[in-house]
C-alpha cells in the first residue's frame, strides 16, 4: 500500500504518520529524513541535495522523486510506505505519479489530516523553545511548571520568529494556497480522505486507519 499524508504546520500530520505506520507494518518515509541521510551517506543524490541546501536552493522534483524512489526499493518498504512532506505541489504530484506509473505503482489512498485554521494559528504561536538547552515546549499542551522557564535547566523560553501569530498566518496562507489544488487532484482521482485533525491522538489515528483499511476493502 502507497500512501500519502496531506496536513499543515500543526496539524499532526507527522506524528500520525509514524504512528500510523508502525501500527499497519508500514515504512514511514519523510522527505526532510531522507534529505538528511542522503547528505550524511554521501551518495551521489546526497551530494546533489547538499549543494542545493548550501545554496539555499530548494531540491529539484526529479531529484527527490529519484530520491523516494531509491527509498521505496528497500526490503523495509515491501509492505508499503506512508510518505509525509511530499509532494507539496501538483507539479509534485504528478511527477510521482508518473514515476510510480512507470514501475507499475500507484498512490492508493491519500490522507489529509483536515484542522481548522483557527486551531492551527492556536497550536503554531503557543511554541517555545529554551534558548539554553533548546527543550520544546506548548503553552497549551504541554507548558512549562513556571512561565518562561525550562522545567530541565531553568533556562529562559523564547518564540522563534517564525512562530509568532503574524508568521504562522502567512505559513497557514501559502500552505493552503499550494495544497488546495493538490486537494482537488487526488480528490478527482477518488483517493482522498478527509479526517479531523482535532481531539486526542488515539481517536484521530484510529480514524486513520479505518479510511485506510476502507481504501483495501473497495
Amino acid at each position: 500500500m502507497y500512501v500519502i499524508f496531506l496536513g499543515a504546520p500543526g496539524a499532526g500530520k507527522g506524528t500520525q504518520a509514524g504512528i500510523v505506520a508502525q501500527k499497519l507494518g508500514l515504512a514511514h518515509v519523510a522527505t526532510g529524513d531522507l534529505f538528511r541521510q542522503a547528505v550524511a551517506k554521501g551518495t551521489e543524490l546526497g551530494l546533489k541535495v547538499q549543494s542545493y541546501l548550501k545554496e539555499g536552493k530548494l531540491v529539484p522534483d526529479d531529484v527527490t522523486v529519484k530520491m523516494l524512489l531509491e527509498r521505496i526499493a528497500a526490503p523495509d518498504c515491501r509492505a508499503g510506505v506512508i510518505l509525509d512532506g511530499f509532494p507539496r505541489t501538483l507539479e509534485q504530484a504528478r511527477a510521482l505519479d508518473k514515476a510510480l506509473a512507470d514501475l507499475g505503482k500507484t498512490i492508493d489512498r491519500v490522507i489529509y489530516v483536515n484542522v481548522a485554521e483557527d486551531e492551527l494559528l492556536r497550536r503554531l504561536s503557543s511554541r517555545w523553545i529554551c534558548r539554553a538547552c533548546q527543550a520544546p515546549y506548548n503553552a497549551v499542551n504541554s507548558p512549562p511548571a513556571v512561565k518562561g522557564k525550562c522545567d530541565r535547566c531553568g533556562g529562559e523560553l523564547y518564540q522563534r520568529p517564525d512562530d509568532t501569530p503574524e508568521t504562522v498566518k502567512k505559513r497557514l496562507q501559502v500552505y493552503f494556497a499550494e495544497t488546495a489544488p493538490l486537494i482537488d487532484y487526488y480528490k478527482r482521482q477518488g483517493k482522498l480522505a478527509e479526517v479531523a485533525g482535532e481531539g486526542d491522538m488515539a481517536g484521530i489515528g484510529q480514524r486513520i486507519i479505518a479510511a485506510l483499511k476502507e481504501a483495501v476493502h473497495r
